[in-house]
């Protein structure tokens, strides 16, 4: 996780860059033929999406201790050690605002999963937990634009996303609630073809709400109860990098 916060930091130092950048390639560039000028003029535009995802579940763990059948003292700490991409696909609306800004829906489906590693502090034990998501999400999305130049425009965007993982699977170490509502924020530019507009966008969602389950009457084997109960608060994040085609 601390690998996401390092890039989280220079992707909102990269949004800050984009106006300054957008501003110094109009007097660094000659004018040249414009594809599809009129694009921009519609009031709704809508289109196809296809990308890569990272997905990753942020875990606060409390440190408590566990007395195990043979009495020895057992202290579990889980955490997410690599990121497996997954893949996205969805469709994309948008309607203008003004000439700067438009507002997005994009209902997406993100495939992917995460691997939990719970290890014992004391004994060094560990044990896997592989959480396959498929996370139906509904952006909705402020698009903020700078000048179109030539064929590209750059632009900024944020917003939330209602999700819901339509795979919770129970009876494993950790269960994790259907729902949950993410903060997004990311950048991307606006390149303009003959014959279509295409658009590489890279988007940063963090959850807002602790989706761990701590009513755990799905649990057979009681046994596994001191994993969940080792974790206090789990946050959802994930990475995307998207093109969007219209």
């Amino acid at each position: 996780m601390k690998y996401l916060n390092r890039v989280s930091a220079l992707i909102i130092a990269a949004l800050l860059l984009v106006p300054v950048l957008g501003a110094g390639s109009l007097c660094a560039q000659e004018r040249k033929i414009q594809n599809r000028p009129y694009l921009d003029d519609r009031v709704w535009h809508y289109g196809f999406l296809v990308g890569l995802n990272i997905q990753d579940i942020r875990l606060a763990n409390n440190g408590a201790y566990y007395v195990n059948n043979s009495g020895k003292l057992e202290q579990w700490y889980a955490d997410v050690p690599e990121y497996t991409p997954g893949f996205s696909v969805g469709v994309l609306g948008e309607l203008k605002a003004n000439d700067w800004l438009s507002i997005r829906l994009i209902p997406t489906m993100h495939f992917g999963d995460k691997r939990v590693v719970f290890k014992d502090q004391r004994s060094g034990m560990s044990v896997d937990q592989y959480i396959k998501s498929t996370l139906l999400s509904f952006p909705i999305d402020l698009k903020i634009s700078a000048a179109r130049f030539n064929n590209y425009r750059p632009y900024v965007v944020t917003g939330i996303a209602p999700t819901f993982d339509l795979t919770v699977k129970r009876g494993k170490e950790l269960l994790v609630k259907r729902s949950d509502l993410m903060f997004e924020i990311g950048m991307g530019l606006d390149l303009y073809y003959p014959f279509f507009k295409m658009i590489p966008e890279i988007k940063f969602c963090f959850g807002l709400n602790n989706v761990l389950d701590k009513n755990r009457t799905d649990l057979k084997d009681r046994s596994l109860l001191k994993y969940n109960d080792s974790v206090d608060k789990a946050q959802n994040a994930m990475v995307v990098f998207t093109l969007y085609f219209e």
